[in-house]
């Protein structure tokens, strides 16, 4: 990964860093010092879905309004429910959110930091760049 590359940060690795979780936590935080973190609608949704409190909820909506959202439009759900076939014809059970951050990663030539293991599967489908930590 080069330093201008941009990062897709999943929601798993969100976690991690608000529990303070190295080393997402200092990774995360010298990636948002360098603009170099991008985010979709869907990851705010699951985090947003996530929260506990109403303080938590405003926190996190005006955190992730100072990221670059990745474009998003038809194409790349249409991408994402292709990949989801693709990967349920080898026998891999992967949710449709996974696809389509993949996929949505993949057009916008970011990478993906996360911890969720099936983004594992989706690369062996398609050439998706993961973060290694």
């Amino acid at each position: 990964m080069k330093d201008s590359d941009k990062v897709l940060v999943d929601t798993s690795a969100w976690i991690e860093f608000f529990r303070k979780r190295e080393p997402y936590y200092t990774t995360i935080g010298n990636w948002m010092d360098e603009d170099s973190i991008c985010c979709t609608g869907l990851i705010v949704a699951e985090l947003l879905q996530g929260v506990k409190t109403e303080k938590e909820f405003g926190a996190i909506k005006d955190f992730l309004q100072v990221f670059e959202f990745l474009k998003e439009n038809k194409e790349l759900w249409e991408k994402a429910g292709e990949l989801s076939f693709n990967l349920g014809r080898k026998g891999y059970t992967v949710g449709l959110s996974d696809c389509y951050i993949a996929v949505a990663a993949l057009e916008n030539d970011a990478w993906i930091l996360t911890l969720d293991k099936h983004f594992h599967l989706i690369k062996n489908v398609i050439d998706i760049n993961l973060v290694k930590l």
